[in-house]
């Protein structure tokens, strides 16, 4: 019988290497845990979902006392946002939050945890600062990054992602945001709100467009009476920096050229695998076009190498990324061949107002031939949002020719959460009847 140096190896320390080392580690087995940044807690703790919500929340706490008159109370003439205190802010978030993903905590779970850049020599050794190191299992959880489009000029132009919009030491007076997905939208109004003049270009002819058009729409309102200019249905010619500014030219629709200019532009187009350098391909792993191909117990083309979270492309959210861990100790801990289901995967776009799904959508299910009917309640009738002053949205359900969910999508306050509920009911097969039975709270 081979010896190795490990059971498990994982490289990378966001959200499915974390659950991976925690779960293998306190089941017995000699977990490493080998990370390439200083810190572990991947890109969600430091560039992603934590420094996006708190940086969404500034935001909307600085746009709902600018309405303070539409509340029935004095207005009020607030002075400019000084960024560098939210970025101040978002920095103490994630700082409060690390020690949570912290060396000495996984230590303690019995996880050896290394710094460093791993690269393939074999199918079960990498080498590892300047030395080799071997497990029975290995897991490629690397994550991904912001996806660079090969716009003529684009590589010479000074421009954000994700990983810098949140610590820029200034608001931009404009912002120039290429994409229109979720982050796009996200960081659109956010620094709309605090008062940037933002302009989103997009190749589509709508925002989020995994959603249902009549969805996305009523996101893409509240975002234009934030003063968020769209341009949908571009195409983008030309790249250029000036220097103290950025331009952009696209032609619209209608084939018109026109010429945008601001001072930061952020990149938000798609997010890309990270397995550049580490010697995947060399050892006969194979890859598609969206990252590290996986069978549905998330291995890989080596049975023994699995591949959870963003880095093979599937559904790039942190939940999504924890629940394939899971998925991954059971397979390769206690040898169960448990598979992934997606069916219900749940996610959101934390605009105002917020877009949540779960299930398939109109789109979907019109792609995969479905036939279905649609259930709709508008907010615009429901006391709660009335009281609140957030009376736009409503909530959809897709039901099949048996009158059972296919899916249910929810815009308008606090979306994600009100999903929460319907992610209980489909996973646990409740009837709709009995939900129709249940006494929910008033208002």
């Amino acid at each position: 019988m081979a010896h190795f140096d490990y059971d498990i190896g994982v490289i990378g320390g966001g959200a499915a290497g974390l659950t991976v080392s925690s779960g293998a580690a306190q089941l017995g087995a000699k977990t490493l845990l080998v990370e390439r940044e200083p810190s572990l807690g991947g890109d969600c703790l430091h560039f992603g979902c934590v420094p996006s919500k708190t940086l969404i929340k500034s935001a909307h706490v600085y746009h709902t006392m600018r309405r303070a008159a539409d509340f029935g109370l004095p207005a009020i003439d607030l002075p400019p946002v000084d960024f560098a205190k939210i970025a101040t802010r978002i920095k103490s978030v994630i700082d409060v939050i690390q020690v949570h993903d912290s060396v000495e905590r996984f230590a303690k779970l019995g996880v050896q945890v290394e710094f460093g850049v791993p690269r393939f020599n074999e199918e079960h050794s990498v080498q590892l600062n300047g030395r080799t190191v071997s497990a029975k299992h290995w897991v490629v959880a690397t994550g991904s990054s912001s996806a660079t489009p090969p716009f003529p000029g684009l590589e010479n132009c000074n421009y954000i992602t994700n990983k810098e919009i949140f610590t820029l030491p200034a608001l931009p007076e404009s912002l120039i945001v290429l994409g229109a997905g979720p982050i796009a939208i996200e960081m659109a109004q956010s620094f709309a709100r605090l008062g940037s003049k933002v302009t989103v270009i997009q190749r589509s002819e709508q925002i989020l467009s995994r959603e249902d058009r009549d969805m996305a729409d009523i996101a893409m309102l509240s975002l234009k009476e934030d003063g968020v200019r769209f341009y949908l249905g571009a195409e983008v010619k030309q790249v250029n920096d000036l220097g103290d500014k950025r331009q952009v030219i696209i032609t619209d629709k209608g084939g018109k050229e026109i010429i945008i200019e601001g001072k930061t532009l952020l990149v938000a187009l798609g997010r890309k695998a990270n397995t550049h350098g580490l010697g995947l391909t060399d050892i006969g792993v194979k890859m598609t076009a969206r990252g590290i191909k996986v069978d549905p117990r998330l291995r890989t083309s080596h049975s023994h190498i699995y591949a959870p979270g963003d880095v093979n492309g599937a559904y790039q959210f942190t939940h999504a990324a924890g629940y394939e861990g899971g998925i991954v100790v059971s397979n390769a801990i206690f040898h169960l061949p448990r598979k992934a289901n997606y069916r219900w995967m749940p996610w959101a776009t934390y605009s105002d107002p917020e877009l949540a799904s779960i299930g398939l959508n109109e789109k979907a299910a019109k792609t995969k031939g479905i036939d279905y009917q649609v259930w709709t309640e508008h907010f615009g009738e429901n006391d709660r949002a009335l009281a609140e002053g957030c009376d736009r949205g409503k909530i959809k359900m897709l039901l099949d020719s048996s009158e059972k969910p296919l899916g249910v999508q929810v815009i308008g306050p606090r979306a994600g959460d009100l999903l929460g509920e319907w992610v209980a009911i489909l996973n646990g097969k409740v009837k709709l009847s009995t939900m129709a039975g249940a006494i929910p709270i008033q208002p």
